[in-house]
């Protein structure tokens, strides 16, 4: 995955760095488990957590960036 955008798929994320977990958990999203939420792009999930997707998708490509 070259870099996440309001597109990319939350389980995707998950899938590659499982240390991304917090960053979701963080904004309410508290059933990462589930198919639904796996399922959602971040953009999805930010609509209905009422989060700002591009803040997301910042803090998410600065975390994979400093591994």
């Amino acid at each position: 995955m070259a870099q996440i955008n309001r597109q990319t798929v939350i389980g995707d994320i998950l899938d590659l760095d499982g240390t991304t977990a917090p960053f979701f958990l963080e904004m309410g999203m508290h059933c990462l488990g589930c198919p639904a939420s796996r399922g959602e792009t971040i953009e999805q999930a930010c609509e209905v957590h009422g989060v700002d997707a591009d803040e997301l998708v910042a803090k998410l490509n600065a975390h994979l960036a400093d591994k």
